[in-house]
């Protein structure tokens, strides 16, 4: 992990996605903060059950300022529909949003600062397989 903190900050780039998985108490939330704080970057907190519509997770990651850390706990427990949101913001650093409905509804792309997502969880065959 020091390499990967080192490397990432001679970059002067965000880190890579994490995904920490253990039984429940073994410290996960603790190093989320701890790998924020050797990046010198802020920490937002935030649970899978809590991300419950596409704007919540719109609104978090719009939030973020450039390298800060979002860390989800039970990431596991994130909707499908909120998943397929956060894929191409963790790839691409953007968010697509559909504006209107039916046929006069378009598509815009926003382009959101490069963040790491921490995503902890306790039960990794929950996790769907593209965030594993």
């Amino acid at each position: 992990m020091n390499i990967a903190i080192a490397a990432a900050k001679g970059r002067d780039e965000a880190l890579d996605h994490i995904l920490l998985y253990g039984p429940p108490g073994l410290g996960k939330t603790t190093l989320a903060y701890i790998i924020a704080a050797e990046m010198g970057v802020n920490v937002r907190i935030t649970s899978g059950p809590a991300v419950e519509r596409t704007g919540d997770l719109a609104a978090i990651l719009t939030n973020l300022h450039s390298q800060d850390t979002l860390f989800i706990d039970e990431v596991h427990r994130l909707s499908r529909t909120v998943e397929e949101v956060l894929y191409p913001a963790m790839e691409e650093f953007a968010l697509d949003i559909i504006i209107g409905k039916g046929p006069g509804a378009r598509s815009l792309r926003l382009n959101i600062p490069n963040f790491t997502l921490i995503g902890a969880t306790t039960r990794f065959a929950m996790l769907s397989p593209p965030l594993r």
